[in-house]
């Protein structure tokens, strides 16, 4: 008798065990609150863009053939236009010092069926040149591209005007990703000039997902954009081209998100891809570089892994949520290795793409890699 009671004390026993070890593989899933994006997956095991040697541009201020995409190929825009995903890529030459930021970049153009497999474009189709903003982006180029579409139809970009000495976000509008109409700097003309010596980087215009296309957004009548590395700030414009901060009471630009000692963003967090309005409100994927001293345990000194962030719908400043985790980091090897040896995942294109989500990255300031995701319902994402 003894015996089976033993026996049936033991049989419960296990099956709490089970139980819990069950409860406990379902924690991971509590972690991924309903309004983030992802979990995304690598379709691949391997970077879908890499540097090509033989492309050749008859660069138009050296003069000169140029190899301007030998070195590296990476940090996307992405956008999907007649049924395809066009990716807008940082590509470095082979000129100029071994060293990061010190040869000449342009951006290249490739597009894919499928979104995995590319066919590029034998010549970049947006670079320096002998125009108005040369002053601004010789000889460092144009880099770090965000692309969205306009309602009309065009294309508005966001990148990084860099000479070597000072850096901006310019603007840029297209009708078909190939002809490109510079404006100069994103807050040139805000608040009578205050702006115009500003050191800043890294901007994404609010999008929503209109017909399976991401369109850029209005919110109060007035087109939005996320911007900004060590902080992350807030701009508002009327016709996507000319931006102006959005201010405190004392006259300085809002922050928003800030270094978090100990967590994957403990150096500062950078606006990643152009951020999208849907109904739980605006989810901004950003990337958190990892600290040397008070950083995050688990990831490399130095490291670019992915973070997300919850705004208002109705005030895109207000910070509702934010992952303390990142949802996507460098594991691997092509994502640790390169010229950037710290590792990188750093988040620049998102599109809608046949239902789910494909995300593009830079890996290691090298290569470009792409992350898949499932997506909700449309009719939980979709805006009208």
């Amino acid at each position: 008798m003894k015996d089976r009671q033993l026996l049936r004390t033991r049989l419960r026993l296990f099956g709490l065990a089970v139980f819990c070890a069950g409860a406990m593989a379902l924690l991971p899933a509590e972690t991924h609150p309903d309004w983030m994006l992802g979990p995304f997956k690598r379709p691949v095991e391997a970077p879908v863009i890499t540097p090509n040697p033989k492309s050749v541009f008859q660069d138009p201020i050296r003069h000169a053939p140029v190899h301007w995409e030998a070195l590296h190929t990476f940090n996307p825009a992405a956008v999907v236009r007649g049924g395809r995903v066009y990716v807008l890529y940082r590509a470095e030459d082979n000129t100029g010092s071994m060293g990061i930021g010190l040869h000449t970049s342009r951006l290249g153009l490739a597009e894919s069926e499928d979104g995995i497999h590319f066919t590029r474009e034998s010549q970049p189709v947006f670079y320096p040149s002998n125009d108005a903003q040369k002053e601004r982006e010789w000889p460092g180029g144009t880099e770090d591209p965000r692309i969205v579409e306009a309602p009309d139809g065009s294309y508005v970009l966001t990148y990084t005007q860099w000479n070597r000495k000072s850096y901006t976000v310019g603007i840029a509008t297209s009708k078909d990703l190939h002809t490109w109409q510079k404006h100069g700097p994103a807050f040139a003309q805000a608040a009578h000039g205050k702006y115009a010596n500003l050191k800043y980087k890294s901007a994404g215009i609010l999008t929503h997902l209109v017909n399976g296309r991401l369109i850029a957004a209005q919110v109060h009548g007035k087109y939005w954009m996320y911007w900004g590395e060590i902080k992350i700030r807030l701009a508002t414009s009327p016709d996507l081209i000319h931006w102006t901060p959005v201010e405190t009471p004392q006259g300085d630009p809002v922050v928003l998100l800030r270094r978090r000692p100990g967590l994957f963003d403990s150096e500062f967090p950078e606006v990643g891809t152009p951020p999208l309005l849907t109904p739980k409100g605006i989810v901004l994927l950003y990337n958190g570089k990892n600290a040397a001293h008070d950083g995050a345990p688990g990831i490399d000194p130095g490291a670019y892994s992915g973070g997300q962030a919850l705004f208002s719908a109705e005030d895109p400043a207000r910070l509702m949520a934010r992952t303390d985790q990142p949802y996507f980091k460098p594991e691997m090897p092509f994502e640790k290795s390169g010229q950037y040896a710290a590792g990188t995942t750093f988040v620049e294109g998102l599109v809608f793409f046949h239902d789910r989500w494909f995300l593009y990255y830079g890996c290691a300031d090298s290569l470009v890699g792409v992350a898949v995701a499932d997506a909700p319902a449309a009719s939980s994402v979709e805006q009208n």
